[in-house]
């Protein structure tokens, strides 16, 4: 349980954006999740960081929202990464640690020039290059996207723990408790709008798109972190090692025992690394 949360929601030019802010006396940190996720696989990485740090982690609308965005909403990838923008101007907040896992679009905010809260960005076993959507379970969601019903049927068959356990197998090494799966795929199970939503952005994801998506953190001039873990299904691992080459500021810290999902992996040795890099670059952010 993390202790000093508010869990609040500000109203965006998309949408409604759910949120919690984990108090904290030290600089901000905005962490970021995955499509079909939530905020709570930040939980063990934010109960580590807090007090130190403020703890800042919405959920966007990639699927496992509660509350739909408005009809017409931009919800492709730069929709929703400039949503992330939005979110960071509409709460005042400035010298932000940016971090995200799983899903790659923050980056976008780079070639969209809208990095000016920003101060340090962290890459945790996401997306990048070519790898758009990820691996097997990212492509065939996309082809569910791209398939009349193909959702609906989703829907149906994420009701089955089985099925929540196979998706979660790809995802993270060890066991993930099926209540948090619950939680995280419901309203996708339950709500047409919802996957209304996730078929915006997915449609907006191309297969096969040959577009490097990572090509504009080249000229990100800030620290950045790359974390990324070498057992990774979905996310190559000679993927961590192109983009600490590519920033001009990154660093590389490779995590055993996890696969994609390392807040849940291995939450106390993310934190450890985010706690080492935010302290050892408190001079060079700005």
């Amino acid at each position: 349980m993390i202790s000093n949360t508010q869990r609040s929601t500000i109203d965006l030019s998309a949408g409604p954006i759910d949120y919690i802010d984990a108090a904290g006396d030290g600089p901000t940190v905005v962490l970021l999740h995955g499509v079909l996720m939530n905020h709570t696989v930040w939980r063990e990485v934010i109960a580590e960081l807090t007090p130190t740090f403020r703890c800042i982690a919405p959920t966007l609308p990639l699927g496992a929202h509660r509350q739909p965005m408005r009809p017409g909403a931009d919800l492709s990838i730069d929709g929703i990464a400039l949503l992330v923008a939005e979110f960071l101007e509409r709460l005042d907040l400035y010298d932000v640690t940016l971090i995200m896992n799983d899903w790659g679009g923050p980056q976008l905010l780079v070639d969209h020039d809208r990095t000016e809260r920003i101060s340090r960005l962290v890459l945790v076993a996401c997306e990048a290059f070519d790898n758009f959507p990820p691996g097997t379970p990212g492509r065939r969601l996309a082809r569910l996207a791209a398939t009349p019903g193909g959702f609906g049927l989703q829907s149906l068959l994420m009701r089955s723990p089985a099925v929540r356990r196979s998706v979660a197998a790809a995802l993270a090494k060890h066991p993930m408790p099926d209540e948090m799966l619950r939680d995280w795929f419901g309203p996708f199970t339950r709500d047409h709008q919802i996957r209304r939503d996730l078929r915006s952005y997915c449609l907006s994801v191309p297969l096969d798109s040959g577009r490097n998506w990572s090509a504009g953190l080249a000229s990100f001039d800030k620290p950045a972190l790359v974390v990324w873990a070498p057992e990774d299904q979905m996310m190559p691992p000679e993927h961590g090692h192109r983009l600490a080459d590519l920033l001009p500021k990154g660093q590389l810290v490779e995590i055993e025992d996890s696969y994609t999902v390392i807040p849940l992996d291995q939450p106390r040795q993310l934190a450890d690394a985010v706690r080492a890099f935010i302290t050892n670059t408190a001079d060079q952010s700005r």
